[in-house]
């Protein structure tokens, strides 16, 4: 049985989701420009209208320790 239009948008979104995920991992690991340049070049192409330093601050301050 073929797959549904919806059913092929849907994971194609989830795949999307996943790449970008992945792909701001390594941003945030990036040392140099060069690399962070080629990084975002890529989410770019993914999705054209993705924040990326907004993002890796919300990243960040996640990822950073709580004080309590």
């Amino acid at each position: 049985m073929p797959r549904i239009e919806r059913d092929r948008e849907l994971a194609q979104r989830r795949k999307r989701k996943e790449k970008l995920q992945k792909l701001m991992g390594r941003y945030l690991k990036a040392n140099n420009q060069a690399d962070k340049a080629t990084l975002s070049a890529k989410i770019r192409r993914i999705s054209p209208f993705y924040n990326i330093e907004e993002r890796a601050a919300v990243l960040a301050a996640k990822a950073a320790p709580k004080k309590k």
